[in-house]
């Protein structure tokens, strides 16, 4: 693989040390040297501070021993400590000395409160009569619970990337901060909160002083998150933070239910939700996770009694006896406690088992009720008993085959999961323990007839752990069918694109078989229901009749618009009963992009920035948010929220499993900055609420991945190995050597930067016109040049097509194989050589490579770019020269495009190569280097830049001399040909063993040999030049003529070393 072929996911971890690094460690090596003593004497009083340590810890007690082990941890982080003393919102002082290394900790300090103080996130004032071009993106709003992790690490990368991108472009660049208010896991946390340290709950409070703590809690330990988003570097406004409870987004989600209210798209219905007993709410899909069982699974239920524990996983099998009949028929179930709220029993039409039963009934053994006995498709004939129970009330499927056949739907739970009324004998009981009491009196009735084991899931609240139950309640509902139709159509038409293409299909299949959404939660944290019951003295008001509701911004405006629902009505009869209930998060999210720039107001930042240009998130919530955003964008302002939604993966660990506390393989990104020894990882474990036995598994799965901590790798690596992994797949398996190798490139930076800052001088003073040439660059200089240009256009396009592996490989190629390894080396004898106008423009070439190149990087590496990027004098007269972030973004520029220039280089390149072959070979202290052509252009190029490059590139090449066709090599050289017409020689007389050389050179002659035979013979096949196509056999006719030369310069030589061996 050539270097213009890798790519950053093997190369980085490993990189080895280029000519660069070692010249730079060359420049610091007085340093070492005058510091060796004083290193040593350190290093000295270590190891017998060392000795006298363990000296005492084996004279002590075993028990004090294991202390004193336990408490010395491993050091976290790989450099000295830094203290930053730059005053908060300051700007660095970069009149300080070059540091020898790099540091993340000094390098990612201060940065980030100058570029917030200076106001460089904040896009500029339009200027009248001018086009603006914008870009704006609003970050998916975190939960206001929540803490960082490598979600938000991949998510805020992708986006900062963009941004700062687009900033450099020239465009109004906004990134919107913000935070969900998550109705949900904030009543939580608060909850638990009251409880542990007042042992209230929140019913002693009352709804409004509940509400009073939880805007405490809000304000003291609600923007936890921000701050740990700076961490991450990412370039937001955060003058327009917004919080989904503020007063601009809650009045845009009063308006936006009032507005779909009055039209019908949101109504009221009794049907089947998520209920989690434990909350006492409906849960959203999203809050639902399915566990598996493989079969019987004993487990315990957080709403039941601690000490108990319950069966699933099982499938039970119970009759029904028919009505007026000695027959009877058996069912099947996993939920046997619903059968107390039973109102079917469906067959499959076409079962020749049961169609003389269809039309019966069936009598409930318990209550005595009539259970009709129909048929339906939806019954699977070879499942279980081909007989299936019907619970409308409890379960998704027989809720729509209850709608089909006109049942009665039972709810047999209280809110809190007790058996009601509707159990008879089982009333009082938890679900779970009526299951139990159930079973046992079935069996005594003697209708029990098997158990068997099933593999299946059981869908569990995320909130609580508990088990959903689904349950009938009173609900508001969006129908969704018309703004799904206009979602689909906003992707069809290309107004709406999906980055990856390939989650098109999802949103068109998710899209098209929508059902309504449930958008009230039984909680007090959120924003409450804007809608009024109107009740009429003497009568009783229907809840599911459209009339009896009004919605209003305030309770005021409600009741002047139940006046004029009810005009004839006196006034002094109605009454209005506002919904306790609120409104589900999902619903005020869904408002996120365009509620966060004032609408419903006509606001200029609604004007200027909506819709915004793209919205970055995971794949998992396409539907959930994405799709709801885009509904509710296009009902509510008349154009689609977003320009682009990108998906982006999901992190998963390095063995591609899902990241999960038990497993002990979630990735804290601060701890991929900072760094963290593996037995502060571990107390983390032990003082979570992992079971114990869970713990010990977690702790074995971090010492196998993590057995010497995680290194600390800094923002830069960790963003930028983020965006290396980003393919447009649906998953990222995340090493964590492979930051670590990004680390070492960020090294690579700092090397490279400080050695070309050395041989520029202090006093360089670059040309004012960055895009032009001085007219006097050497081949090396355009060649780097037309490389620059290349890595430019292919970062700009990259990003354009939001392909992060890509761009991020461009920009590493550039930098590692082609500026530090290649040109950073043969500048330096050219700088400051004797040649003062080559060297000038030497100076200039590598100027701009490192402006142009920390450019074409700061988007994905902000802090060491800027660090480095403000060591660098400025051009005279640059107006955008006080920050990295405001600079012009490298574009092609057609004064450095030169493909000859590429195509000559690669000439001289494969000297180099065939130089470094055999100085490789022989390992001679010393090269004395010959190449010889008889081709005319490549002497011109040779003559003219072989010496230079090859010196500087060649380890150990004392000289190399370019020889016409006419002249001949010294005797007593080795000989590696390069092509038909050139080869390049290495005098080895009387520096190696010619016996050993002749066997190598006896060898090289015969495997050209079988080579050239075995070429040979595939040309002279029959049909050869008809079956072959003619760029192939040109190819062919090409290495048939180079194997032809290598065996003749192989020849000679050999003849010359046999001749220099006898003499």
């Amino acid at each position: 693989m050539s270097s213009s072929d890798s790519v950053p996911n093997q190369p980085p971890a490993a990189a080895p040390l280029s000519e660069a690094d070692e010249a730079a460690k060359a420049l610091k090596k007085k340093e070492r040297e005058a510091a060796k003593a004083a290193k040593d004497a350190k290093k000295n009083a270590k190891f017998e501070a060392k000795k006298a340590s363990q000296t005492q810890a084996a004279s002590a007690p075993a028990d004090a021993a294991k202390k004193e082990k336990k408490e010395k941890k491993p050091k976290a982080g790989e450099d000295d400590e830094y203290v930053n003393t730059t005053p908060a919102g300051q700007k660095k002082d970069m009149t300080a000395p070059f540091a020898s290394k790099y540091n993340p900790v000094a390098v990612e300090s201060a940065w980030y409160s100058w570029w917030e103080q200076q106001g460089f996130f904040r896009p500029p004032e339009p200027i009248p009569g001018k086009k603006e071009e914008t870009f704006v993106i609003s970050i998916p709003p975190p939960n206001v619970t929540g803490s960082l992790h490598l979600g938000h690490a991949l998510t805020s990368s992708i986006q900062d990337t963009l941004t700062r991108w687009s900033r450099m472009h020239g465009k109004s660049a906004l990134y919107i901060p913000g935070c969900d208010h998550a109705g949900i896991a904030t009543q939580i946390v608060v909850e638990k909160k009251l409880m542990r340290e007042k042992k209230l709950t929140r019913h002693d409070l009352g709804r409004e002083e509940f509400i009073k703590q939880v805007w405490i809690w809000k304000n003291q330990y609600g923007d936890r998150i921000y701050e740990q988003f700076k961490r991450l570097g990412i370039s937001v406004d955060w003058d327009r933070v917004a919080f989904t409870m503020d007063p601009g987004p809650s009045h845009a989600v009063a308006t936006a239910f009032i507005r779909l209210q009055e039209e019908g798209v949101i109504y009221r219905d009794n049907r089947l939700v998520n209920w989690c007993t434990k909350l006492k709410t409906a849960i959203s899909n999203l809050e639902v996770e399915n566990k598996e069982l493989e079969g019987s699974t004993w487990l315990a239920v957080p709403d039941h009694a601690a000490d108990k524990k319950y069966e699933f996983g099982v499938i039970i099998s119970f009759a029904y006896k028919i009505e007026n009949s000695d027959e009877e028929i058996v069912v099947a179930t996993t939920r046997v406690e619903t059968m107390l709220g039973d109102t079917a029993i469906a067959v499959h039409p076409e079962d020749g088992r049961y169609t003389h039963l269809v039309g019966k009934f069936a009598v409930h053994p318990f209550n005595s009720r009539k259970i009709p006995i129909v048929a339906d498709t939806y019954v699977e004939k070879d499942f279980g008993t081909g007989a299936v129970k019907i619970t409308p009330a409890h379960d998704p499927n027989d809720y729509a085959l209850g709608k089909r056949h006109n049942l009665q739907f039972i709810n047999i739970f209280t809110d809190d999961g007790k058996v009601n009324h509707e159990g008879g004998q089982f009333e009082g009981l938890q679900r779970f323990d009526a299951r139990n009491a159930i079973i046992k009196e079935l069996q005594s009735r003697g209708l029990y007839r098997d158990k068997q084991n099933n593999k299946m899931q059981i869908p569990i609240c995320t909130r609580s752990g508990n088990i959903v139950e689904p349950m009938m309640k009173p609900q508001w509902w969006v129908n969704c069918k018309d703004m799904a139709a206009a979602a689909i159509n906003a992707v069809k038409s290309g107004e709406l694109e999906i980055i990856p293409k390939t989650s098109e299909r999802d949103w068109f299949l998710w899209l098209e078989k929508i059902q309504d959404w449930c958008i009230s939660r039984q909680l007090w944290w959120g924003h409450r229901v804007p809608a009024y019951l109107i009740r009429i003295d003497g009568k009783t008001a229907d809840e599911f009749k459209k009339d009896n509701w009004v919605s209003a911004l305030s309770e005021e405006e409600a009741y002047e618009k139940a006046y004029a629902r009810f005009p004839k009505i006196s006034r002094e009869k109605i009454t209005l009963e506002q919904d306790p209930d609120v409104l589900d998060t999902w619903f005020s999210s869904g408002l996120w992009p365009f509620s966060i720039l004032g609408w419903p107001k006509k606001t200029l930042d609604l004007d200027r920035f909506y819709p915004n240009a793209l919205l970055e998130t995971g794949h998992d919530i396409l539907f959930f948010w994405v799709a709801r955003m885009v509904m509710m964008g296009i009902k509510l302002t008349g154009q689609v929220p977003f320009k682009q939604v990108f998906c982006h993966a999901m992190v998963r660990d390095a063995h591609g499993r899902k990241m999960s506390k038990s497993l002990g393989n979630v990735i804290d990104p601060l701890d991929v900055i900072e760094g963290i020894a593996l037995l502060d990882l571990q107390k983390r474990l032990e003082e979570g609420n992992l079971d114990p036995k869970e713990v010990t598994k977690a702790k074995d799965g971090q010492k196998r991945d993590f057995p010497n901590g995680i290194p600390q790798c800094g923002t830069d690596a960790l963003r930028f190995a983020l965006l290396a992994y980003t393919t447009g797949g649906r998953d990222i398996n995340l090493d964590i050597l492979r930051v670590e190798g990004y680390r070492k490139f960020c090294n690579k930076l700092w090397n490279a930067t400080r050695l070309a800052l050395m041989k520029l001088g202090e006093d360089f003073i670059p040309k004012e016109d960055a895009l032009g040439l001085t007219g006097h660059e050497s081949l090396s200089d355009l060649w780097i040049l037309n490389k620059l240009n290349i890595a430019v256009a292919e970062v700009n396009a990259h990003l354009e097509q939001r392909n992060f592996m890509a761009a991020t490989t461009a920009a590493y190629n550039f930098w590692l194989y082609e500026f530090c390894d290649v040109y950073l080396e043969i500048s330096k004898p050219i700088i400051g050589g004797p040649d003062a106008v080559r060297s000038r423009a030497a100076q200039e070439t590598l100027y701009t490579c490192l402006d142009a190149g920390l450019k074409l990087l700061h988007p994905m590496m902000p802090f060491v770019t800027e660090e480095l990027w403000q060591r660098l004098n400025r051009r005279p007269n640059d107006p955008l020269s006080r920050t990295i972030m405001l600079a012009k973004y490298p574009t092609e520029n057609p004064a450095w495009s030169h493909p000859k220039a590429d195509e000559d280089f690669e000439a001289v390149n494969k000297v180099v190569r065939a130089a470094r072959s055999l100085v490789s070979n022989y390992n001679i202290p010393e090269n004395w280097l010959y190449v010889q052509t008889s081709n005319a252009a490549l002497l011109s190029i040779l003559q003219r830049d072989a010496a230079v490059i090859t010196e500087a590139l060649v380890k150990n090449a004392k000289s190399l001399q370019v020889l016409t066709k006419d002249e001949s090599a010294p005797a007593g050289c080795a000989v590696v040909p390069v092509s038909e017409d050139c080869n390049v020689y290495l005098l080895v007389k009387g520096k190696v063993d010619f016996d050993v050389e002749l066997a190598k050179l006896q060898a090289q002659k015969e495997k050209a040999l079988e080579q050239l035979a075995e070429l040979r013979k595939k040309t002279e096949a029959p049909g050869y030049e008809k079956k072959v196509k003619l760029e192939v056999r040109e190819a062919n006719a090409a290495k048939i003529k180079t194997f032809e030369a290598e065996i003749e310069t192989v020849t000679t030589a050999f003849e010359n070393f046999v001749k220099l061996r006898d003499e």
